[in-house]
């Protein structure tokens, strides 16, 4: 673990200082990425948390309420109470496994299924406008990167 006396070897700490470190500047585009998602969910009276949920339901309907946390690493208090919200709102039914009566399924209902058109085109103009200017190979590293700091940390 680096110390204040051999900090010089890592490179000046004022790279990890907020407004230039990298944690904090991602934190940032997380922010406006965030922000930006919402104002175009907000019409459908959706969050960005219901836009991760549904998107693991279309990719595969039915999943066990663990595997969708699993997939957004969330907490199951949290995503309960998303869940509750989508089933009143009649986007999702819960139904018990039929193998494991613990487990609880999530099901899309048709108006589910209908945001899948409507939705993607949302977030796909978002990152267009976050990666306005950056070229197809330059997003591909930069999408590589990301995923090797989250690896490293994970």
């Amino acid at each position: 673990m680096p110390t204040s006396d051999n900090y010089q070897a890592l490179g000046s700490w004022q790279e990890v200082r907020p407004p230039y470190g990298m944690g904090y500047r991602i934190k940032v585009l997380s922010q406006l990425l965030h922000r930006r998602l919402s104002e175009g969910l907000t019409p459908f009276g959706l969050t960005p948390f219901h836009w991760l949920v549904l998107s693991c339901l279309w990719e595969e309907d039915g999943l066990p309420t663990s595997s969708i946390g699993d997939k957004l690493q969330q907490v199951g208090g949290t995503l309960t109470g998303v869940i509750d919200r989508m089933e009143e709102r009649g986007l999702v039914h819960r139904e018990r496994d039929r193998r494991d009566r613990r487990i609880w399924r999530i099901w899309l209902t048709d108006a589910g299924k209908d945001l899948e058109t409507v939705l993607p085109p949302i977030a796909l103009e978002v990152r267009e406008q976050a990666m306005q200017g950056i070229s197809h190979r330059e997003r591909e590293i930069f999408s590589f990167l990301l995923d090797q700091a989250i690896a490293n940390l994970s």
